[in-house]
């Protein structure tokens, strides 16, 4: 099993928690938010040190609020590649539709090979208008009145945008022309003639995988048919599942193929580890709570079930209580930890990625590194029995 880890790259708070400030209150300073960005650098190299196979990063952009002060993780990972010599380098999502297509690909590509071939193509969607509409594209968010049409336009436009990228990946030449993307141009004189065609420079020198979110049912139906692997995150254990074995049930009938028992999917847990169960939960409530409090209101918390049985409604802000009971967050003793990973592994039949949350808004790096410690010489050993 390969083992990641994931952070969100967040200013440490000295006020984190439930109730004030409102997320919206904060404003942290330039310098504040580089030395974020300069520890993200060191927990990578700690990730490595301590044993980690991937380390994931994320795109965001304006967060003044200081949750995920990164905006550009192809960037930091080269970075990050020259630093490191094994561990893989991906990000948990580069956000592809707030990119030039090609522009993206090139300068993926640069840092796949830069790095020998350990870079990890993770993309995804976006999640909030605020980041997407200055960047050129729309998204559909719980607090956005247009979501419905922004979501389908937001679909076409990722669509479209992997079939250039893979295009320009796996072929010499070769041109695309869809609804939103035209690649060339028609009419671009070049030597007497008009371009016809493009060659990417750099492509990739190594296989990549390509990873993608499943945070809805059409994404749950496409991804797999695109033969991209799945990332199941902050869903409740019985969703989790179901969606889990429709994901392997699509890919199948898709590729006319077997997978292995969690090929191609892979689950992220948000964990706290600690000496005891009371100091975990003691541990854990203030960076839950300040997590749920800026991420609740984008509707983030759609993959808890309520009381009916049915996904909760967008904009719930769980308790920690209601987050360990839907197992979303896995807390306590390492001998707990490893217990609640290992009911994951045995429900889903069997994992072959798994990447664990284990520092929360608003914490320390020093945490994030102890965190990472525990979780590899702690809980893996346990697990792996």
């Amino acid at each position: 099993m390969q083992h990641g880890v994931f952070l969100f790259g967040a200013v440490e708070m000295s006020d984190a928690g439930a109730g004030p400030p409102a997320p919206t209150d904060r404003r942290y300073t330039q310098k504040e938010m580089w030395h974020a960005t300069l520890r993200m650098l060191d927990m990578g190299v700690h990730a490595e040190k301590v044993g980690f196979d991937t380390y994931w990063l994320t795109e965001h952009h304006f967060q003044y609020e200081g949750y995920e002060v990164i905006p550009n993780g192809v960037l930091i990972g080269a970075v990050l590649a020259e630093r490191t010599k094994r561990i893989r380098i991906g990000a948990m999502f580069h956000i592809v539709p707030q990119w030039h297509p090609l522009r993206f690909a090139e300068d993926w590509a640069t840092m796949h090979n830069l790095s020998g071939g350990r870079g990890v193509l993770g993309v995804g969607r976006g999640t909030v208008p605020r980041e997407a509409q200055p960047l050129g594209t729309l998204v559909g968010s719980f607090d956005n009145p247009d979501k419905a049409d922004a979501d389908r336009i937001n679909r076409e436009q990722m669509d479209e945008i992997m079939d250039v990228i893979l295009l320009a990946y796996e072929n010499e030449t070769f041109s695309y022309h869809g609804k939103h993307y035209d690649f060339p141009p028609p009419g671009i004189p070049d030597r007497g003639g008009s371009v016809q065609e493009l060659t990417l420079v750099p492509r990739p020198l190594y296989p990549y995988e390509v990873w993608q979110p499943i945070t809805s049912p059409p994404s749950l139906e496409q991804v797999p048919k695109r033969g991209f692997g799945g990332v199941f995150w902050l869903l409740n254990h019985q969703y989790a599942k179901q969606r889990w074995d429709r994901f392997q049930e699509v890919y199948e009938n898709t590729h006319g193929t077997t997978l292995r028992p969690g090929e191609k999917r892979q689950m992220v847990l948000n964990i706290c580890v600690a000496d005891t169960h009371e100091q975990a939960w003691a541990d854990a409530r203030t960076g839950h709570d300040e997590f749920w409090k800026f991420l609740g209101p984008y509707g983030w918390s759609k993959g808890y079930m309520g009381p009916d049985g049915k996904p909760s409604p967008s904009g719930l802000i769980p308790t920690l209580e209601e987050s360990v009971d839907q197992k979303v967050w896995v807390i306590g003793s390492p001998e707990e930890v490893a217990e609640g990973l290992a009911y994951y592994r045995d429900m889903l039949g069997g994992m072959e990625q798994l990447t664990v949350f284990p520092q929360f808004p608003g914490e320390t790096y020093e945490r994030a590194e102890e965190q990472m410690a525990r979780y590899m010489e702690q809980v893996k050993p346990l697990f792996d029995r």
